[in-house]
């Protein structure tokens, strides 16, 4: 594992369950998954086949959420919820921009941490096992490391796991990490949202975690406190920094997107591409 990392009270690898990270991994065409994994995500298909296309659009918003966040000069990069690498990984996209980057991925998977504890072993990278539903403890860790600069700005990730908590802890959750966020920082949030029959039905099959159906303001709320930086909260396909977004058209499922900043008293949001 790479310097900074820890593991932490993980629960025990079970290849008989489907799970959170390696059913997302699956539909994304991995090789980091199990027949549980497999099963779980041919049976999301079968009521809705999309699902794959719109978990390849989230993964292509967070690619240019980074790009761009690494050409503001943000260094160092948050990931919470990580899920299993894959390509595209956030440290070697925001590297691509400029080397000195730094990331710390976060994941409460014990396959997703050994496997970033294998895969991402370099410096300036570093695999936490952690529960998101614990952010004292995740930020009490990072603040005797010193990957993770106290006072720089920060660039927090909060990737398509919201809607595995109910509102109200999802909430907490987003307001916690985003509140502990230096100024200069921002937060690239995105999140699931489905009509109410497909939310209930995907809900009932999707056995790897409990699933929650926010709505489209409740999502807009997990930016609060931060100024949305254009195109504000849209689709994941339609996020590019600086060009304006279509307004989100709701669909029977849909991905939705955003990036938040955390001014101080004197900066400007940049606005260019």
């Amino acid at each position: 594992m790479s310097a900074g990392a820890a593991v932490w009270d993980l629960p025990a690898l079970d290849v008989t369950r489907s799970n959170v990270a390696r059913v997302y991994d699956y539909l994304l065409g991995g090789k980091d998954n199990f027949e549980a994994d497999r099963a779980e995500a041919e049976r999301l298909l079968a009521i809705y086949p999309p699902i794959a296309r719109l978990v390849r659009e989230n993964r292509a918003f967070l690619a240019r959420a980074v790009t761009w966040l690494a050409r503001q000069g943000v260094r160092q990069f948050l990931d919470i919820g990580s899920g299993l690498p894959a390509a595209g990984n956030t440290h070697q996209v925001a590297r691509a921009v400029d080397a000195s980057c730094r990331v710390v991925y976060v994941d409460n998977d014990p396959v997703v941490v050994s496997h970033a504890s294998a895969l991402l072993a370099e410096d300036g990278v570093a695999a936490i096992g952690a529960d998101m539903r614990d952010p004292a403890t995740i930020l009490g860790h990072l603040a005797t490391r010193t990957l993770i600069r106290p006072g720089e700005p920060t660039a927090l990730i909060l990737g398509m796991v919201l809607h595995l908590f109910d509102a109200s802890t999802a909430a907490r959750i987003a307001a916690a990490f985003t509140a502990w966020l230096p100024p200069g920082s921002y937060a690239v949030v995105s999140v699931g949202l489905a009509d109410p029959e497909l939310g209930e039905a995907l809900a009932d099959e999707y056995t790897a975690a409990p699933v929650f159906n926010h709505t489209p303001e409740q999502a807009a709320g997990f930016f609060s406190g931060l100024d949305l930086v254009p195109p504000g909260l849209v689709d994941a396909s339609d996020w590019k920094p600086g060009i304006p977004g279509r307004p989100s058209v709701p669909r029977r499922s849909q991905v939705v997107a955003g990036v938040g900043h955390k001014p101080s008293l004197y900066e400007v949001i940049p606005r260019d591409p």
